[in-house]
């Protein structure tokens, strides 16, 4: 399931924050804590350049616990900080201004040694579409300054939020990368809705979820959806779902969209669970 996405807006995005990182004294960057991997734009590393960064896990609510700890553990080092939050809650928000302050000492230090009282940081916020990036900033200005959507691609453009944490934020438009070499990155940021369902075969990529979810989380799917027993067969099952829902269409097929719709919705609702679709 070949799966390319990069308009040309995110090449452009990509060249303004190469631009603007002399601005900023650290990066934060929002991953989806289902799909910690994919979520990760691997030109990041080379475009923030060894700046001190936190990783966000973002929708933590969604993911397995375990998992989501087993990322943590394996993505911290000297210069990034992860925490997992839920930036609609607000769940873990209080945390990011100690990981900075960590991340920041000997600036910090430098400062208050010239005299300086009261220090603002200016924070780099990046992340590709549809992690949450702008909810993120909306709680840590406890306003709706930026936009949001449930579709990528909603922030447009540069702008500067002021916080009550001695922090600016620099919000950046979210950014893919040119092709994915690697289909599980793809389907991974299809499931979770990174990529506009409009360009995907959304029957083909619930088919896919399925599958995934057949091998790695069967209790959920049988509990969800009333399934006694899992074939082998994921289409089959995917039959199953569609006749429980009373997806039919005239002469009893099933209707394949809805039965996509619906499960794609449920999923990225956290109604099927905690799911975590990668593992470190």
């Amino acid at each position: 399931m070949a799966i390319n996405w990069f308009p040309g807006h995110m090449a452009k995005t990509r060249r303004e924050i190469k631009e603007n990182l002399k601005l900023v004294d650290a990066v934060i960057e929002i991953r989806d804590a289902r799909i910690v991997k994919s979520s990760a734009n691997p030109d990041i590393d080379d475009i923030c350049e060894g700046k001190p960064r936190i990783i966000l896990l973002n929708k933590s609510d969604l993911s397995e616990k375990k998992v989501t700890n087993a990322w943590i553990k394996e993505l911290t080092t000297d210069k990034i900080k992860v925490l997992e939050v839920n930036c609609i809650t607000g769940d873990g928000i209080k945390n990011i201004r100690g990981a900075l302050n960590e991340l920041l000492k000997e600036k910090h230090e430098r400062l208050k040694n010239k005299g300086l009282v009261k220090i603002v940081d200016r924070v780099m916020v990046v992340g590709i579409p549809n992690v949450g990036k702008s909810s993120f900033i909306n709680k840590m200005a406890k306003n709706n300054i930026a936009k949001t959507g449930d579709k990528p691609g909603v922030t447009k453009s540069k702008q500067w939020i002021k916080t009550k944490q001695d922090m600016e934020l620099m919000d950046t438009p979210g950014i893919l990368w040119p092709k994915f070499e690697d289909e599980e990155v793809g389907l991974g940021l299809a499931f979770t809705g990174a990529i506009k369902d409009e360009i995907m075969d959304i029957e083909n990529l619930a088919l896919k979820l399925i599958e995934k979810l057949q091998n790695d989380y069967p209790e959920n799917l049988k509990e969800r959806y009333k399934l006694k027993e899992l074939q082998e067969d994921p289409l089959k099952n995917m039959d199953e779902i569609g006749r429980r829902r009373g997806a039919i269409v005239s002469g009893g097929e099933i209707d394949y969209n809805r039965v996509a719709v619906m499960l794609l919705d449920e999923f990225r609702g956290g109604k099927l669970g905690k799911i975590s679709i990668e593992k470190p």
